[in-house]
């Protein structure tokens, strides 16, 4: 763990960290910041964000950064691991009076190296359309905060969009907003359009077009963050009640849930395939989630503090053919040599048919490994692995693997840290696949779990713990007292079904139904409030407003305010730490003095930010480029090299 070592090592910022793939290296020269390169007093200010766009320029340096530090939004070319950063020439620099930005998204679809389509929201519920290349300010949206009064926490373009984008807030609330459109002048009035279990959502009742066009409500406290499906179909939200919910955007329909150990959700993301949710949040835990299962399958434990960006590494993601894992006898380095991580060498769409086939109860497993990332709130950078031993736990293992982040040069491929064997005490899990013809966008696979063997009571008292915990012997779905142990064609609690995807809500062709039911949820209270004595959050000034935006939202929290932790630990919306595997992480270091609030993977670095305003740029293995030169020990005077 990353409490190994101590003492004054421990608070060295570390410029490389060695995986398998190889080293990877922070480029002090590709460092982007203010100009006067002075660090931000962070007190009191929204975090720090990132966010890139291709123009597809000519010169083949297309890449675009835009950051916000404070009251102040940069805009430059992102020279990545090519060249230095030149941070005498901004393209764009704005300085905002009584209102900070705290997010912003850019839209792919418009991009030119002419101009881009950047959306900004702000501390105090504006959302703002502007064009930095040509440095104009076309729109303004929510103005006069009629709509609502609450921080702007996360802001996405509608993928496949030009002109519809999201817009969340610290109420609780989501609006779908469209760039043609108005705000009016008025307060909107809504009506009812679709409600389910502790969300719904209502259309703006207008005789004209005006935004926003939908107002969705969900669950309670902040909606802290939200992302599209990689095919833009669905929609996961991570919310201050600490859950997270998956719905299908177009008909509104929930698809699944999961609660945190505690706290609330802050981060949220999807792996390149869509196959699995992985959240984080003031629980100090990374959780991944099943789509398909609608279940957790694991969680990551590294942190020290709350985790606040998880993301995917798409290229280093890989997944292929090969042998079952149950034939393999070997030691994990023979077993690691099976697994090449190539930068880049599968793409989501060849991981999506590939794990496809997996799922074909006579086909033959693959070999795959998702690669993924956490920083928090503790200056550290996690990555994570998840790999077959953890997605098909029911395939019977010669020994189970689990992760360190023991990583050395001489020994690059060490997983096996670490053995837990529980032979005695095996519950046997079988998984029956099924095709769903009229299930949306290729995510038909729905795996049924059911248990057959031991009992969960049947377990040993004291169960082998390490801090990897694969826990063969006690998979998610068939450990806990609440799952059901009925036959193979029969859904459980465990499963939820894609049901077929009705009229797109965007064009209200479909009246409001009743409240509906959906099977991870008919058994458990899902509105369960967390302690507030553990963070109390409720006190927050987005909460506080949302009262006056938000009645539903008021009305909801008062009738659930006191109900306890213990309905849903246990169950399947939030099972039990020692009912699914723990991750170690893989690398574990402090990169920074100040809270990370960034990391996004590209394709030949990726890059972190935190609240100082430094944004960061690590070059892969081998991708060092034109920087190597530059980029030595001596150059960077508070780094050590790990």
């Amino acid at each position: 763990m990353a409490a190994e070592g101590g003492g004054k090592e421990m608070n060295e910022i570390k410029t490389q960290f060695t995986t398998r793939e190889g080293v990877y290296k922070l480029l002090t020269h590709s460092e982007y910041s203010r100009p006067n390169r002075v660090p931000f007093n962070s007190q009191g200010s929204n975090p720090v964000k990132v966010s890139f766009v291709n123009v597809n320029d000519q010169s083949g340096n297309g890449d675009r950064i835009c950051f916000n530090v404070g009251r102040e939004l940069y805009f430059y070319i992102y020279k990545g691991v090519r060249k230095a950063a030149d941070l005498s020439k901004p393209i764009d620099k704005r300085i905002y009076k009584g209102t900070q930005p705290t997010c912003h998204d850019f839209n792919p679809l418009t991009a030119t190296a002419e101009s881009v389509s950047l959306l900004v929201g702000f501390s105090a519920g504006q959302v703002q359309l502007i064009d930095p290349i040509k440095k104009e300010t076309s729109k303004l949206f929510n103005e006069e905060r009629l709509i609502d009064k609450s921080r702007v926490t996360c802001v996405r373009w509608v993928p496949g969009s030009e002109s519809l984008f999201l817009v969340a807030h610290s109420s609780g609330s989501m609006y779908l907003y469209n760039v043609e459109n108005t705000c009016g002048t008025t307060a909107p009035h809504y009506q009812l359009l679709k409600q389910g279990e502790n969300y719904a959502v209502h259309t703006c009742k207008s005789k004209s077009a005006r935004n926003p066009l939908l107002r969705w409500t969900v669950g309670e406290g902040a909606l802290n963050e939200f992302a599209f499906s990689p095919d833009g179909k669905f929609l996961a939200c991570a919310s201050q009640d600490g859950f997270l919910r998956v719905f299908g955007f177009d008909a509104a329909e929930l698809h699944g849930t999961m609660k945190s150990y505690f706290g609330g959700l802050l981060c949220v993301c999807w792996s390149p395939d869509g196959r699995y949710i992985v959240a984080g949040g003031e629980d100090d835990l990374v959780t991944v989630w099943s789509f398909s299962d609608c279940r957790v399958i694991a969680r990551g434990h590294g942190h020290k503090s709350w985790v606040s960006v998880v993301a995917f590494d798409h290229c280093t993601t890989s997944v292929e053919d090969g042998d079952p894992p149950a034939e393999f006898s070997g030691s994990d380095e023979d077993f690691h040599e099976q697994i090449h991580f190539g930068a880049g060498r599968d793409r989501a769409n060849s991981s999506h048919s590939r794990l496809s086939k997996r799922n074909s109860t006579d086909s033959r497993p693959v070999s795959v490994t998702y690669r993924f990332g956490s920083v928090g709130q503790d200056t550290q950078l996690c990555l994570w692995d998840l790999t077959e031993d953890i997605l098909f736990p029911h395939l019977p293992l010669s020994r189970t693997r689990t992760h360190t982040n023991v990583m050395s040069a001489t020994s690059p491929p060490a997983t096996g840290q670490t053995t837990t064997t529980t032979t005695t005490t095996t519950t046997i899990t079988t998984t029956v696949s099924t095709t769903n013809p009229s299930g949306t966008n290729g995510k038909d696979i729905v795996s049924n779990s059911s248990t057959s063997g031991n009992p969960a009571n049947s377990l040993p008292s004291t169960l082998p713990r390490s801090n990897s915990l694969p826990h063969s012997s006690a998979p998610t779905g068939g450990s806990t007292p609440n799952s059901h142990t009925g036959s193979n064609n029969s859904s459980s609690t465990t499963t939820t079904t894609t049901t077929t995807k009705g009229n797109s809500i965007i064009d209200s062709a479909f009246i409001a139904t009743g409240v509906s039911k959906f099977a991870t949820l008919s058994l458990h209270d899902s509105r369960k409030e967390r302690h507030e004595k553990d963070h109390k959050r409720n006190h927050s000034m987005g909460h506080i407003s949302s009262k006056s935006s938000d009645k539903l939202n008021q009305l909801s929290s008062s009738r659930t305010a006191k109900t306890e932790v213990a309905k849903t630990l246990g169950t399947t919306l939030c099972p039990r730490m020692e009912d699914v595997p723990l991750l170690e992480p893989l690398v574990c270091k402090k990169i920074a003095h100040e809270r990370l609030t960034v990391l996004i993977f590209l394709e030949d670095c990726l890059v972190t930010a935190c609240q100082e305003g430094f944004v960061c740029t690590w070059a892969r293995p081998g991708k060092v480029g034109l920087l190597s030169s530059q980029n030595n020990p001596a150059n960077s005077p508070s780094g050590t090299v790990v």
